[in-house]
Parts: C-alpha cells; structure tokens; sequence
C-alpha cells in the first residue's frame, strides 16, 4: 500500500478505497469504530468481522501486522499523578512527544504536529533542535489514540485536545486537518471540535486560510512579546510577518468567524514580565476579543532566561484584567517529567549521544 497506514485514510478515503477492492463501503463504518471508539490496534484478528472486510485487511495488512509503526517508547508520570509525558517512536526512529494532563473534571492531551520545528523559537526546547520533518496524518491522529488508551486503562476518557507539543502545526497544515477531521468524525472518536485548540506562533498565510476555510477549532497565538523588537528576539518568525501583519490577521478571523483568539505569553523574568510589558501587550490588544494564557517559563538547556516569580505572574495578570481582558495564569505542570514540548526527547538524545562517545556509535537498547 501506498499509505502509512490505515489511520492515514480520511473516511471518504477509506469507502472509496474499499469500493475500488470490491468491498461496499458500507464496511467502512465497522472498521471506522474499531480503530477510533474501540482503539483496535489489530483488528484483521478480530473475529467478529464481516467475512468481506476480513479478507480486505488480511490482503493489505496481513492478520498480525500493527496499524502503524508508530510506538510508546517510554510513559513518565508526574508526581502529581496528573500527567503523563509519551514518548513515541516513528517507524524512521524519529521521537515525538504527547502529554496527557489532568483538570477538575476533564483531560487533555497536548500533541505534536512536526518532528523538530523549523521555527527556532529561542526559548523552546524542540525549536532548538531544528526541524527533521512533517507528521503525517496517521502519526497525529496515533497520539490521540494513545492518549486514549492510557485514559482508559483508568476509566476516564479524553476531552480536550491542544496542538502544542513538537513542531508549528500551520507548517504542516494539510496533514493537521486531516487528523483533526478524523478523531473529530462521529461513528469513531467524535471529538467536539470547540474542545480543540490549534497553536501557531504566527504563521499568517495559514491563519488566513484557516479563516477562509472556517475551520472549527479556537486558535492560539504564541505572542510572548508586544513590540517587533523584542518579539523577533524570542521568536524568529517575527522577521517574516512582523507584529503588525500577525495582528491583521487575528482580527480578520475573529470578526469574521465571530470567535476569540486566544494568546499564549510566556512570563521570562526581566523580558517580558514587568507591568509596562503588561501595558504595552493591552495596548496591542485593545478593541480585539482576546484571552490571554500567561505561561511561566518551562527552562530548557539552550536558552539561559529564568522562569517569573509567582509575584509577578500576579502582577502581570492584574494589569491585563484590569484593561478589560480576560487573562488566566495557566497552572505550572509537568516539570519532573519534562512536559515542555521537545524535553523528553532532547533530554533522551542528549543521553544516546553521551553512550555513543563513550561506547562507539553503537545505538544504545532501552534508552
């Protein structure tokens, strides 16, 4: 087959695939439920299959052979007991990671999107390792079964799902919105797609379009900082569509869809975290339907900034609600499992690289 794997057919696909091998499409419905609401990883075994459909995935996937060679290499959890860092194994030997976290009364998962990013956002650590390359639809939408998976071993279920881990998910966009249309469509996972957020950190053409083609999900900006100067400091995508055009283009979807956008800040210490940062962030704001997430800082290796005093933080929260603007501090969660997007896995890279110097370039087992 030409595909990955099964999760990287949309449902069109998938009748359209099955009619073309003389199997009614009908089947699809079947197989769509076994793979998204019952998390089948083999379902050529099952035996409950109708005769035409089981002979459909012997013939292309054999009875034994996984859906994807996508895989859980490691699961880490918090000593909160609230969340859990996944990092998963690419069938070329490329890591990504998935966080699973726990709120009162719901639980999210954050996804990749990318292995490495191209973006080079200074203080993050999968920026600072350099893009290798795009997901593909299967590989997304495995992280949410995952996820998934490991929900229910306790009895829950997933509810809200956020592309924030590894990679700019607008980078990848086609890929992006195939995996989200699928965990989203109702005989399988069925998802809500107002629980869905989608993250960039500027990327104005794939707003525009993500606007034009009214797509369901709320839109998170990655803004961090409110005068081009500073921004193009900590994010390098700055210089291609500076504040101005990034700004354009969040009012064009929001009065167009009638949405909010959301804008992720993350509070660095004596960068971006004292009350004229908060004035000059409401200035940039104003007259916008905006929330603000304040997100204090996740330290990584490469970058030498300092996570903000919880005084601060407050202080920093007060001025933009006291503008007018909903601001939240999003709860500092994760740190003892790396939960930051690309940690684990530098962290896990970092170690093989030590091995291999002192060991030859032999790649390390049960790493």
């Amino acid at each position: 087959m030409s595909l990955e794997s099964l999760y990287d057919f949309s449902f069109p696909n998938l009748q359209s695939r099955l009619e073309a091998d003389g199997v009614r499409p009908i089947h699809a419905i079947q197989l769509w439920k076994l793979l998204y609401r019952e998390l089948e990883k083999h379902p050529a075994q099952r035996e409950d299959l109708s005769p035409p459909l089981s002979r459909w995935l012997r013939d292309n996937f054999g009875r034994t052979v996984g859906l994807t060679q996508s895989s859980v290499s490691e699961s880490i959890k918090s000593s909160d007991g609230l969340t859990t860092k996944l990092l998963v194994r690419l069938h070329d030997g490329q890591e990504i990671e998935t966080v699973v976290m726990g709120y009162p009364g719901r639980f999210t998962a954050c996804i990749s999107s990318q292995a490495g990013c191209a973006m080079g956002c200074v203080f993050c650590a999968t920026g600072q390792m350099g893009f290798v390359r795009h997901l593909t639809k299967g590989e997304i939408v495995t992280q949410v079964l995952e996820a998934q998976r490991l929900l229910r071993a306790d009895g829950q279920e997933l509810r809200n799902l956020v592309l924030m881990g590894m990679g700019e998910p607008l980078h990848n966009y086609e890929a992006v919105v195939e995996a989200l249309a699928a965990v989203c469509h109702s005989p399988g996972m069925g998802l809500a797609p107002s629980r869905i957020s989608v993250s960039t950190v500027g990327l104005v053409p794939g707003i525009i379009r993500f606007t034009d083609e009214r797509l369901p999900y709320s839109l998170a900006i990655s803004l961090h900082a409110a005068t081009d100067e500073a921004r193009s400091r900590l994010l390098p995508v700055n210089q291609r569509w500076p504040l101005a055009e990034l700004m354009d283009a969040c009012r064009y979807y929001s009065e167009r869809l009638e949405r909010k956008v959301f804008f992720g800040w993350t509070l660095i210490a004596e960068q971006n975290d004292s009350l004229d940062h908060a004035r000059c962030l409401t200035d940039l704001l104003r007259g916008m339907n905006a929330h603000v997430n304040l997100i204090r800082l996740n330290t990584t290796a490469g970058f030498n900034g300092h996570t903000s005093a919880e005084q601060a933080a407050q202080a920093f929260q007060k001025a933009i609600q006291a503008a007018g603007i909903p601001c939240t501090i999003r709860q500092f969660r994760g740190i003892d499992v790396a939960a930051g997007c690309g940690q684990l896995r530098a962290e896990r890279q970092k170690a093989k690289a030590s091995l291999r110097s002192k060991h030859g370039d032999a790649d390390p087992i049960c790493l």
